[in-house]
C-alpha cells in the first residue's frame, strides 16, 4: 500500500488526472469513468471520494446516453452526496459549480425531463 497516492498535489500533477479531466470534458462518458477509476485504485485519503463522485458522475452520463434514466438519477445522486460530503477535496476542480449543475440536473430528471439537448457536466478548474 505504500505506492497509493495521499498527496493531492501529486494526484492532481498525474498525467492521468489531466486526461480524465479532458476525457470526461469532451463527453468520453465510458473512457473518463475508466480513467478515474484507474486513479481511484491507486489514491488513500478524502481525494477518493471526489473521484469516485466525479467517476459516478460519468457513469450516470452512460445511463443517460442508453435512456436509463433512473439509473442516472441513482449515480447523480450518490455521486452529488460524495462531492458534497464535509471534508471533500476539490483537487483543483470547481466542485461548487458542479455540484449546482447536478442539484439542477435531478430537478429535471426527477421531474421527467428530456435527455436531448440538455447541457452536460464540465470539470472546471477553480482557479478560472
Amino acid at each position: 500500500m505504500s505506492d497509493l497516492k495521499e498527496d493531492p498535489d501529486e494526484l492532481t500533477s498525474d498525467p492521468r488526472f489531466e486526461r480524465a479531466v479532458k476525457l470526461f470534458n469532451s463527453c468520453e462518458w465510458y473512457l473518463a469513468h475508466d480513467a478515474f477509476e484507474e486513479i481511484w485504485h491507486e489514491t488513500n485519503g478524502p481525494e477518493r471520494r471526489t473521484l469516485q463522485g466525479v467517476l459516478q458522475i460519468a457513469v450516470a452520463q452512460v445511463h443517460l446516453e442508453r435512456g436509463n434514466n433512473k439509473g442516472a438519477i441513482v449515480l447523480y445522486g450518490e455521486g452529488l452526496g460524495r462531492l458534497r460530503c464535509i471534508g471533500t477535496p476539490d483537487l483543483g476542480l470547481d466542485i461548487e459549480r458542479l455540484c449546482i449543475y447536478l442539484e439542477q440536473r435531478l430537478i429535471e430528471l426527477r421531474i421527467g425531463g428530456e435527455n436531448e439537448g440538455s447541457s452536460v457536466p464540465i470539470l472546471c478548474s477553480k482557479y478560472q
